[in-house]
């Protein structure tokens, strides 16, 4: 039975040419980079280098780069900074929010009783930026954390604006772009943002690694103590292997940008055009998504909503649903909760995602066994 994988915003595979980088760091750079012979220098320069890399893609400093474990991480110290150390009175999100962001932020709001205003969802999936424009003409300390793509539609943020908005109001941007870094250029110097984080395993790097943007002269506090590491505000040793990953997997999906963005736009219409022709009543959750995501409403009765990804699974399909089951019952996706009626919510959505590694036979594959369904 041939698998196919496509669920490529919940991981990726990693690069062969990653792959071989972190086996070679393994194998020869085994130093603790905190040491200071020349064992531990030389580890030590990789993990500099590293940062380099990834400062220079985003065209920011490599000072203003941190390794993290996670986005989520780096989620956490962000927004807990913000408020214990920043003066941040008020966290202005929306509820479509990656759990790590919305989780933090009641639990920030439940310890420090921040106010919390979210920015309303339009129901093609999309932001209210003129809501959001409102809310910013509170004169209170004010963090945004917005996401660049949505983890389950693939709806795109308007980043520029919401920057450029968070500047003339003199508000801290944090924007989660898990989904969209590696997958389209971001310049950090024509984008007004403070904080940013990603993570490793989306774009076919190791998984347990990732990194924070933090704008310069935001001054912030250890997550970890302990020893001097990244700044000081992480301590613990380096996972060597993991950074140089990282790197390597940030600067072969830069170098390789056009080319697959191209294939896999191509592949996600490709499977656009055969859903519709095979299921015309198919539906797609939001609008203006990214090239790589698909959320798709599927035109199947309730009996059938709890065996389709059980089904796919025993096919050697994998995909993700836009609604989780959990103890045999089916409850909403809070991201299309946002988006779609109560009534709509009980049919089943599923998500598709694609990377370079996907084949159109692969789509024909998928459809042939929904049809089965």
């Amino acid at each position: 039975m041939k698998n196919v994988y496509l669920d490529n915003a919940a991981t990726t595979s990693m690069r062969r040419e990653v792959i071989d980088e972190m086996i070679d760091v393994m194998n020869i750079e085994f130093g603790n980079p905190s040491s200071t012979h020349s064992i531990g220098r030389s580890a030590r320069a990789i993990i500099e280098n590293s940062r380099k890399i990834i400062a220079k893609i985003l065209n920011v400093s490599s000072t203003e780069i941190i390794f993290t474990s996670s986005a989520t991480e780096a989620t956490n110290w962000i927004l807990k900074n913000a408020v214990e150390n920043l003066g941040v009175k008020r966290i202005i999100t929306s509820k479509i929010e990656h759990h790590a962001t919305l989780y933090t932020v009641y639990a920030l709001q439940k310890k420090h009783s921040i106010k919390v205003d979210f920015v309303k969802v339009l129901p093609n999936g999309g932001l209210d930026y003129n809501h959001l424009e409102k809310l910013l003409e509170e004169e209170t300390a004010t963090l945004v954390s917005l996401l660049h793509v949505n983890n389950e539609t693939g709806v795109v943020n308007d980043i520029d604006r919401v920057g450029e908005m968070c500047a003339n109001s003199k508000a801290l941007f944090h924007c989660d772009t898990v989904q969209s870094i590696g997958k389209t250029e971001i310049d950090l110097q024509q984008i007004n943002v403070d904080f940013l984080v990603s993570s490793a395993h989306k774009f076919h790097g190791p998984k347990g690694v990732g990194f924070a943007y933090v704008k310069k002269n935001n001054v912030m506090q250890p997550m970890i103590f302990g020893g001097e590491q990244e700044k000081g505000w992480r301590a613990g040793t380096e996972a060597v292997h993991q950074i140089a990953g990282m790197a390597k997997a940030l600067q072969l999906s830069i170098q390789n940008l056009q080319e697959e963005r191209k294939y896999i736009t191509e592949l996600k219409n490709y499977c656009i055009k055969n859903l519709l022709e095979n299921f015309p009543e198919v539906k797609i959750n939001g609008e203006n998504t990214f090239y790589n995501i698909l959320n798709v409403l599927l035109p199947f009765d309730d009996a059938k909503t709890s065996m389709i990804l059980f089904h796919l699974d025993m096919k050697g399909v994998a995909v993700s649903r836009g609604s989780a089951c959990q103890s045999g019952s089916v409850k909403p996706s809070h991201v299309l909760a946002e988006m779609l009626s109560e009534d709509v919510l009980k049919k089943p959505s599923i998500r598709v995602s694609f990377s370079h590694y996907n084949t159109k036979e692969e789509i024909d594959l998928f459809i042939e066994i929904l049809k089965s369904v």
